[in-house]
């Protein structure tokens, strides 16, 4: 099977608002991934926009959320996803056999400055980078 026929592996990225940590990570995803991977993310109670703090703190580097707006938690979102990787929502995340499912535990960047998003931020990455690396097989 060749590269371009093979199903590419697809990641959720799950938190309450999907307004800060899953928007980061998917924005993160999105651009390292260079298209690689699939990406969605969600919240099981969307805020009514994204963080401006994590918009200004991914902007830094290069990246723009502007653009984004959360969106809902739905079972189909999870069954038509590879990995599923929650943030802070708990139990409100549906489970289903078969999936991989991590949860990171990373601080809300909900309410706090720039200055405050910024570890957040780059914890996040680091974990992008390790997730990367887990789902593209080495070049041979």
């Amino acid at each position: 099977m060749s590269t371009e026929t093979a199903k590419k592996p697809s990641v959720l990225f799950v938190c309450v608002h999907n307004a800060g940590r899953s928007q980061m990570a998917a924005a993160f995803l999105t651009t390292l991934s260079k298209g690689g991977i699939e990406v969605r993310s969600a919240g099981s109670a969307p805020a009514d926009k994204v963080n401006p703090a994590a918009v200004e703190a991914m902007a830094e580097l290069g990246i723009d959320m502007s653009a984004e707006i959360p969106k809902v938690l739905t079972a189909q979102a999870v069954k038509e996803s590879d990995v599923v990787i929650t943030m802070g929502c708990g139990d409100t995340c549906p489970i289903f056999p078969g999936k991989r499912y991590e949860d990171w535990e990373l601080e809300d960047p909900a309410g706090q400055g720039v200055d405050s998003v910024r570890p957040i931020r780059d914890d996040i990455k680091a974990r992008i980078e390790d997730l990367i690396a887990s789902l593209t097989p080495a070049a041979k």
